[in-house]
């Protein structure tokens, strides 16, 4: 019986590494990485670390469990209101559209407020920073786009960027410079941009179908 587990186990593990592509876990990367953003909370990061001690390895470890978490149990929270995969990745990628709007056009659509009394590893660093609200919607929208498995090594490798910016936020600023910050932020909304087109345009003629 135990064997038969473990060969049960051993192909599925198989079968999910047979699915892994360079092109998609980039691809998702590269979404992840301009959706989290976390190159332009270089600001943030320093003012909270000037006021308090931040534990960048519990920060990255913490988002990473919560995001992962979420890529799996998102689409059962989803069918308690009975919302399927396809309806949520066009919420996503409006959501995708107006947080890329605000990286390009320099404007604040979604207002985020500090929880009194919350420590700023929480609030607002893991949440809304980095594990917010667009971040979790991406993940089950990449989740309808690509493979599990390269989305989970895209989120592993985003989180490991998150860890080395918050350990070296300083040295990144210097490298990086403002005006390095100003031109990814908006590169990288561009990219966001192209991504919620296409997230939309997948995904909505799949919902005109079951309507007809």
């Amino acid at each position: 019986m135990l064997n038969v587990v473990n060969m049960d186990l051993l192909n599925v593990l198989l079968d999910s590494f047979s699915r892994i592509s360079f092109t998609e876990i980039l691809s998702a990367f590269m979404v992840l990485f301009a959706i989290v953003d976390i190159t332009g909370s270089i600001p943030i990061i320093i003012d909270l670390k000037s006021k308090s001690n931040i534990e960048c390895g519990k920060v990255a470890t913490v988002s990473f469990l919560i995001l992962f978490a979420f890529l799996f149990m998102g689409d059962a929270l989803l069918g308690l209101f009975g919302v399927d995969i396809s309806s949520f990745a066009v919420a996503g990628a409006i959501i995708l559209l107006i947080l890329a709007t605000e990286m390009i056009l320099d404007v604040e659509i979604f207002k985020t407020g500090n929880a009194e009394g919350s420590s700023p590893m929480i609030v607002p660093l893991i949440f809304p920073l980095i594990a917010g609200a667009g971040t979790l919607t991406t993940i089950l929208s990449l989740k309808a786009e690509f493979a599990v498995i390269n989305v989970i090594i895209a989120l592993a490798l985003n989180m490991i960027v998150v860890y080395i910016v918050l350990k070296k936020v300083s040295i990144v600023e210097k490298l990086i410079g403002k005006g390095g910050i100003f031109i990814l932020r908006k590169f990288f909304g561009i990219i966001l941009l192209a991504m919620s087109v296409k997230l939309f345009t997948a995904n909505i003629a799949g919902i005109f179908t079951k309507l007809s």
